[in-house]
């Protein structure tokens, strides 16, 4: 029997979910000079999720590493993200969620410092708002986050908390940084992700005319 507090073919089941699917998401552009981090629920306290500072299109087994529901490293010296926080906290929040993915992209980025100063986005009458887990018709709206970038991640993730008190969200972005987006498991959580990167290209498209 294993000594590890977690069992390790989870681990290794995890590992190799998150690498072949953020390596799709990096050759899209996605996760530019290391940055990003993505991570997927274990058990009721553990978290898979990946080593800080590495090239997201090259991941190893070895890069996937375990936190508990605190961010703190489980049975190992390596070093998760600074924003590891902002995940375990929705881990520890909804146990529905099963997967949490952060990106960089480019639109994702524009979209934050055009609408920094609203505080969110409002999206409506999209068709493709049906795409978040819940939704079953495009005559709604979503107001998607904007929140700004900070270094104090117990703060951001207290605000987080708080919006999440007021409203339904499947993801948020942070001012000049990128998108935060989770889901019951990596199938759901990239619809998410993907819907919100096409509904801020279609913002930011009108925005040229």
């Amino acid at each position: 029997m294993s000594a590890l507090p977690y069992d390790p073919a989870r681990l290794s089941h995890c590992a190799g979910e998150l690498i072949v699917n953020i390596r799709e998401l990096s050759e899209r552009g996605w996760t530019p000079a290391t940055s990003s981090n993505f991570s997927l629920r274990m058990d009721d306290e553990h978290v898979a999720i990946t080593v800080s500072g590495r090239d997201k299109g090259k991941l190893t087994e070895a890069d996937i590493m375990v936190v508990d529901l605190d961010g703190q490293p489980v049975a190992t010296d390596r070093k998760s993200s600074a924003e590891t926080l902002l995940h375990t906290r929705l881990y520890r929040r909804f146990p529905e969620i099963g997967c949490v993915l952060h990106t960089h992209s480019l639109v994702q980025t524009v979209a934050s410092r055009l609408f920094s100063g609203n505080g969110h986005i409002h999206l409506e009458g999209y068709e493709l708002l049906k795409a978040f887990a819940g939704n079953t018709t495009h005559e709604m709206t979503v107001e998607l986050p904007v929140l700004p970038n900070s270094q104090d991640m117990p703060t951001l993730a207290a605000q987080v908390d708080a919006l999440l008190d007021a409203q339904p969200m499947w993801g948020y972005l942070i001012d000049g940084h990128g998108l935060y987006a989770w889901g019951r498991d990596m199938a759901e959580a990239r619809r998410h992700l993907e819907a919100f990167e096409f509904l801020l290209g279609c913002e930011l498209e009108m925005r040229k005319f």
